[in-house]
C-alpha cells in the first residue's frame, strides 16, 4: 500500500511540495465558485495570497459598520451640535457605511483576479472617498459644535 508523498504513489494523491502552484484536485475544487468572472480566470493561487486579500474586505466591512453605527449614534443620541449640521454629518456616514462594502466587493474582486492572472496589485478603490467623506464628516461635526 503506497504511502502519501512516495515516489510509487499517483500524483494528485500527494499533497502539494511547498511553493507548488498546483493544488491538488478534488470533487470540492472542481465545483464552479461564485463570483465566477473572478475565480473562472487564472490559476490557483497560494491560499496565503487570497486568504490575506479575504482579511482586508473584511477589514473593510467592519469600517462600513462602524460608519453606520457613527451615523446613527450621531443623529440617535443629544449631542449639543446644531441639528442641521449633525444630520448632515449623520447622513453622510451612513452613505459611507453604504458605499463601503461595495468598494470593498470591487477592489477584493479586482486583486484576486490580478492574483490569480499573475498580474501587479491595482491600486486600492474607495480609500480617497472614505477619507475625504470622514474629513467632511468631522468638519460638521466640529463647525456644529462651535457654532452651537
Amino acid at each position: 500500500m503506497p504511502q502519501p508523498g512516495r515516489p510509487d504513489e499517483p500524483p494528485a494523491a500527494r499533497p502539494a511540495a511547498h511553493g507548488d502552484d498546483r493544488a491538488p484536485r478534488t470533487a470540492e475544487a472542481s465545483r464552479p465558485r461564485f463570483p465566477a468572472r473572478v475565480y473562472a480566470v487564472g490559476a490557483e493561487p497560494d491560499a496565503r495570497f487570497s486568504l490575506a486579500n479575504e482579511r482586508t474586505f473584511l477589514a473593510w466591512v467592519r469600517t462600513a459598520l462602524a460608519l453606520l453605527a457613527g451615523g446613527v449614534a450621531l443623529e440617535a443620541l443629544d449631542l449639543p451640535v446644531l441639528p442641521g449640521l449633525r444630520l448632515a454629518a449623520a447622513v453622510l456616514l451612513v452613505v459611507l457605511g453604504t458605499l463601503a462594502p461595495v468598494l470593498a466587493w470591487w477592489g477584493w474582486a479586482r486583486t484576486e483576479r490580478a492574483i490569480r492572472t499573475g498580474r501587479p496589485l491595482p491600486a486600492p478603490v474607495g480609500f480617497a472617498v472614505l477619507v475625504v467623506g470622514a474629513c467632511v464628516a468631522g468638519a460638521l461635526v466640529l463647525i456644529g459644535l462651535v457654532l452651537r
